[in-house]
Order: structure tokens, then C-alpha cells, then sequence
């Protein structure tokens, strides 16, 4: 037979132990939140403001200098190359430019103009 001295603390724990897992149980908890996908990026420039960077093609056959550059590269200068990339191609698709152009070169060519990159896996089409 067990002796009182044993199934005292035998009791004891198996008490705690049920307990410790009712309490643990949550059976009204809220499920956690679902997990939101990125948001799309958007443009927060005029795109309007954009035609300044037709120059950066050299459509004109000017020289490409710093003070063609200005205009254009300081107007996506704060923006993060994502929402960069989005701008002009959105100028590029709305004709803004004023010019039918290859849009993946026009952007490539402007971005790296301005000393950006277009995002990995961004296409603009």
C-alpha cells in the first residue's frame, strides 16, 4: 500500500498539474490577426511634373548634363526606388512625356539617369 507520505505530494502535484493546464487553456482567446499583404505601392508625386524627364532620353539630341538632370532627378529624389519606378512608369504607360517609348529601356534608362534602380522583379509593361 502507499504510504500516506508518498500520496500526499502525488495529490499535490497531480492537483497543480490539472490546474495549471485548465488555466493555460484559453478557450475564448481571439484568434491572432491575419497577416496583411504589402501594400501596393503608389506614387506620391504629380506624375504631370514627369515631362521634365523626357530630356533624360536624349530625344533632343542635347548632351546629357547635370542641369538637364535636375529637374527630373530631384522630383523622385525623396521617394524609395519602388515607389521611383512606379512614378515614371506610370508618366511613361499615360504618355506623359509626350512620346511613344519602349517602356522597360525609357525607365531603365531614366532611373539610372538619376542614379536609381528599378526594384528587383518590378516590370513595368
Amino acid at each position: 500500500m502507499v504510504s500516506k507520505a508518498t500520496a500526499t505530494p502525488a495529490l499535490f502535484l497531480a492537483f497543480n498539474l490539472t490546474f495549471f493546464i485548465l488555466v493555460s487553456a484559453c478557450v475564448h482567446c481571439a484568434p491572432p490577426p491575419p497577416i496583411a499583404p504589402p501594400p501596393e505601392a503608389t506614387c506620391p508625386t504629380d506624375v504631370l511634373k514627369l515631362h521634365t524627364c523626357a530630356n533624360l532620353l536624349n530625344l533632343t539630341g542635347i548632351d546629357i548634363g547635370p542641369g538637364l538632370k535636375r529637374p527630373c532627378c530631384s522630383l523622385i529624389a525623396g521617394l524609395v526606388d519602388l515607389e521611383a519606378a512606379v512614378c515614371l512608369c506610370t508618366a511613361i504607360k499615360a504618355n506623359i512625356l509626350g512620346i511613344n517609348l519602349n517602356i522597360p529601356l525609357s525607365l531603365h534608362v531614366i532611373l539610372n539617369a538619376c542614379g536609381r534602380n528599378a526594384p528587383l522583379g518590378y516590370t513595368c509593361a
